[in-house]
């Protein structure tokens, strides 16, 4: 039988850190209030050099390193962003650039926070139809660009950050085993940035209402986000024929700690079993996963043969799922 593999991994946060405290000084909030309310202490912020291509560049590397891989050897390139460098060329091309990958072709991607997992589903294609050797997947967002500073309900929760897998279809077990992807553009205009599209392309009134930063209903969001990801992990581990009892780790998307705790508690899954780095990196839109993965593989968290479960929810609204055997 034959699978498609991630054999590397990579991720990049910017070093400067923006805590809650530091949010404390600019806008009516607290440590306690975010805290509570999100599970978020602190985020790293690009700086104003850095663009969204920037920050995959470095989590491509990082990648490129661990698998000992020439540029050259990978085949295709596809960004999962949000926040692309430009409405075109694609980000994808610009981290194409920056790595030397001159024999792949780059396309971007656009699910929001389940990007990731698209991205990776389409990559698997790739693969098992001989389109590429080796397929790397980038999740890289400068969220910080589209946030509104002044509004204390979503300011408290974005990041920027990048990460990056290698896949590669190989014989054997080992791989993935299942994935899962919905979307239902209904709920489009609770989690959505208004302006500077074709619908509303930039302007000065578009300035002035504040619609090129993200708008959200938090509590809207928040019901479906439950529902959609324990629907996405029940489906993923059902495709896959595992329990969810049976996962060595479960990586949620990381947007709040209540909605990953709700999750958990469906699935009746252990503490140890879930991922969760959100109170250091909040919310990171497709860069959540793909961090969390990275991180957890360098910790050692991830053997041989474990199984590991992936959701994620976000704006359009979106929803995805996928279990591997690592």
């Amino acid at each position: 039988m034959e699978r498609v593999r991630v054999i590397s991994s990579g991720y990049y946060l910017p070093p400067r850190i923006l805590t809650n405290k530091d949010l404390e000084k600019t806008v009516e909030t607290s440590d306690g209030w975010i805290t509570t309310r999100t599970g978020i202490k602190e985020r790293h912020i690009a700086s104003s050099e850095q663009a969204t291509s920037d920050l995959g560049i470095e989590a491509g590397r990082m990648a490129l390193n661990k698998a000992g891989l020439a540029p050259e050897k990978i085949g295709a390139l596809i960004c999962a962003t949000i926040t692309p460098d430009y409405a075109f060329p694609s980000t994808a091309c610009m981290i194409q650039k920056g790595l030397g990958l001159n024999q792949a072709f780059a396309l971007d991607i656009s699910a929001a926070c389940s990007g990731f997992l698209y991205a990776v589903t389409l990559a698997e294609s790739l693969l098992l139809q001989n389109r590429a050797e080796y397929v790397m997947v980038v999740a890289a967002e400068k969220l910080s660009s589209f946030t509104d500073w002044t509004d204390r309900n979503t300011c408290v929760l974005f990041g920027d950050g990048a990460g990056a897998v290698i896949l590669k279809k190989e014989k054997g077990n080992r791989g993935i085993l299942s994935s899962y992807l919905g979307s239902d553009g209904s709920y489009a205009d609770l989690l959505i940035i208004p302006g500077g599209g074709s619908r509303k392309p930039f302007s000065q009134e578009v300035l002035d209402k504040r619609e090129a930063f993200i708008k959200m209903e938090g509590n809207e969001v928040f019901k479906v986000a439950v529902q959609k990801m324990l629907e996405s992990a029940v489906k993923t581990c059902e495709r896959a024929q595992i329990k969810p009892e049976e996962l060595k780790l479960f990586i949620p998307h990381q947007a709040n700690l209540r909605i990953i705790n709700a999750v958990a508690k469906r699935l009746r899954l252990r503490e140890e079993q879930v991922f969760i780095n959100l109170d250091r990196i909040g919310n990171i839109s497709a860069a959540t996963i793909p961090v969390a993965l990275a991180e957890a593989d360098e910790k050692g968290l991830l053997r041989s043969g474990d199984l590991l479960a992936m959701v994620a929810f976000g704006g359009g609204f979106t929803w995805a799922g996928m279990s591997l055997r690592w």
